[in-house]
């Protein structure tokens, strides 16, 4: 029978098997996937068959930036023990991720992994090392930010890494200021820059959960809605970057911090990636 490149490819993602031995394991078994997953097992051939419902939790998150700070990019590789995602190989294989997606601006994470780098493209690198060590290994998230400054921050042994979008051009000054800002981001992880970058629908659920706080607490119908707006408005100062507590100094907002900083100085968005 004919064995299409289509599913050599799947069996190859199934297995991480080499190109050729997968469609000699098709063609020998008339196509049925799991015969000839046996098929590969009976043959010696170092395959990850069955890897794809296993939990891949660890890793590694790499922020990187360019010199001039105009662009950043986080990736995160996956893995599934934290010996793994510890292990020196696998951090270099995640830096040089990243630095592909640096370099090449892939418009998704499909893209990314059609990337050639040392070795073949991203997807048969991964394929590889999942062969090699045997654990399920995956880049699952990729960011890329532009802007007058970017400044990255990897936090906790490359468990956690944020960018962050500056709307001045560098200094020693707003770099500085970009970090603190990026450790405040891992540390308290808002849900938006600011109070108009909240989605109406976490707005209204805000205002819902209010209401019903309130409700329960014997408040009459015609004031609901002024406290759960009040209550919103404490949200947006817990939840939302520029108005929270500054963390090195909690007598300062963050949009304070920035400004005593330098005059105008603001974030314009943020990303920020996680293990688990």
């Amino acid at each position: 029978m004919s064995i299409s490149a289509a599913d050599v490819n799947k069996l190859r993602q199934m297995t991480g098997a080499g190109l050729m031995d997968c469609k000699k394991a098709l063609a020998e078994t008339g196509g049925d996937f799991e015969a000839a997953i046996d098929f590969l097992r009976k043959k010696g051939a170092k395959i990850s068959a069955n890897r794809a419902d296993r939990q891949a939790t660890e890793g590694a998150v790499i922020a990187l930036t360019t010199e001039d700070g105009k662009k950043g990019v986080i990736i995160k590789l996956t893995c599934e023990t934290d010996f793994v995602g510890k292990n020196e190989d696998f951090v270099a294989f995640a830096h040089e991720i990243a630095n592909a997606a640096l370099s090449n601006e892939p418009a998704s994470l499909d893209d990314l992994k059609n990337i050639s780098i040392a070795g073949g493209t991203i997807s048969s690198r991964l394929l590889d090392e999942v062969a090699k060590i045997g654990e399920k290994i995956d880049v699952v998230n990729y960011e890329l930010v532009k802007g007058e400054n970017i400044v990255g921050y990897i936090h906790g042994a490359n468990r956690l890494g944020v960018l962050v979008s500056m709307n001045q051009a560098p200094s020693a000054a707003n770099i500085a200021a970009g970090k603190d800002v990026a450790m405040q981001i891992a540390a308290m992880n808002p849900v938006a820059v600011d109070k108009n970058d909240v989605d109406a629908t976490t707005v209204e659920r805000e205002m819902e959960v209010g209401r019903e706080q309130a409700r329960a607490e014997g408040k009459p119908e015609a004031i609901l809605d002024k406290i759960a707006q009040g209550k919103l408005e404490k949200f947006y100062k817990d939840s939302t970057l520029l108005n929270q507590e500054f963390v090195k100094d909690g007598s300062k907002t963050v949009a304070k911090m920035l400004n005593d900083v330098s005059a105008g100085l603001t974030v314009l968005a943020f990303r920020r990636v996680q293990l688990g």
